[in-house]
């Protein structure tokens, strides 16, 4: 593949860039209440407003009909500012996913210019993103039953719609329907997150799609999570890079000293490496190729080197590293929580491992994607 941006990828990356230089200081999100959960409601709009969040929108939505290969563009840059927004949550787990299924755009992603928020419930306890969903969709009359618990399902409360992978599609419900019970649960960041209880839960038959098997929404998902850690990865680097060229201890920049440079270089080759797998695994999704292993790949890379990145970034800051308004901890802290997204490096290799098993063909069991 050719890892050069084209003209719409670059012109996705000057916009983005350009509005998410608004995105609020690390010192502004400490002074909100933390208590509560805390995003950057005011960037949101500005998103909005910009005609940011219509990218990925079909034309008759007054979109520009951009896939996952411009929007991996797009939330790396989200990654980059450690913006806490929810674009991952909208676009990289509601629209792009709805609109792989065969989902009614009018119906369901019509507010999205306007700045309603979608998200997905990828998780189930014990299990991220399984393969076999526990939650249950019984067939009654014209539409379908709802029944299961999801977790870590991130801006649930905020949500126009919950994308909800069952055993018989992906149902689309609304957070406000009888029947859904939500609770909050706590994150690094403190961004909004739920764990979500359906307990018979109404849909009707156009909110339960099955254009695509839920495989494909977990790839997409992955892709858009990846596309945003790298950002994030790249970020923290360049903002320590910063810090160790001015900092100075006995007379010149610690930059200097060798161990600080060559951690510097460990955290940089850990960014570049995520940036292309994900940027991989968004071009084969783009061209419609099996993108199972760079998926998984992209995932593992994530979960398992990315928080060393961060750990050591956060070391050569000293400690202003751990400051609450200085912004290495958004990095570190967005970070676990996309990790925890993703189920963890024990639970990535053990795909990864399924993976290679099956390209042996040996039998091995994994019951996740």
């Amino acid at each position: 593949m050719d890892f050069t941006l084209g003209s719409e990828q670059q012109a996705v990356a000057e916009v983005a860039a350009t509005v998410l230089q608004t995105a609020a200081s690390a010192e502004t999100l400490a002074a909100m209440d933390r208590k509560s959960p805390v995003w950057d409601e005011t960037l949101w709009k500005r998103l909005a407003d910009e005609g940011v969040l219509s990218l990925p929108l079909p034309e008759s939505l007054g979109g520009d009909d951009l896939g996952i290969a411009e929007i991996g563009v797009l939330l790396d840059q989200v990654g980059r500012q450690a913006a806490q927004a929810p674009v991952l949550e909208t676009l990289g787990f509601g629209v792009l996913p709805l609109l792989a299924l065969g989902g009614d755009a009018q119906r369901f992603l019509s507010g999205v210019p306007g700045g309603a928020i979608l998200t997905a419930a990828l998780n189930e306890p014990g299990a991220p993103m399984p393969a076999e969903p526990a939650t249950t969709a019984v067939a009654d009359g014209d539409g379908y039953v709802v029944s299961g618990r999801k977790v870590a399902v991130r801006y649930a409360e905020q949500a126009a719609y919950i994308l909800v992978p069952t055993s018989a599609g992906v149902a689309v419900v609304a957070p406000g329907a009888d029947g859904v019970t939500l609770t909050r649960t706590f994150t690094a960041s403190l961004a909004p997150e739920c764990t979500v209880v359906l307990d018979g839960v109404r849909v009707d038959a156009g909110a339960m799609l099955t254009g695509a098997p839920v495989e494909a929404v977990y790839r997409i998902a992955l892709a858009a999570l990846a596309s945003q850690a790298a950002g994030l990865g790249t970020g923290m680097t360049n903002l320590t890079a910063q810090h160790v060229s001015t900092r100075e201890q006995f007379g010149k920049p610690i930059a200097a000293f060798q161990a600080v440079s060559q951690q510097v270089a460990d955290a940089y080759v850990t960014a570049r490496t995520l940036e292309l797998a994900a940027t991989s695994a968004c071009w084969r999704l783009a061209q419609g190729l099996d993108a199972a292993e760079d998926t998984a790949v992209a995932a593992f890379w994530l979960a398992e080197q990315l928080p060393v990145a961060m750990q050591q970034c956060s070391h050569m800051h000293g400690g202003l590293g751990a400051d609450v308004t200085y912004a290495a901890h958004l990095y570190y802290e967005q970070t676990k929580d996309l990790v925890r997204l993703v189920g963890g490096p024990a639970s990535r290799l053990t795909i990864l491992g399924a993976l290679s098993a099956r390209d042996l063909g040996v039998e091995a069991a994994c019951s996740s994607i």
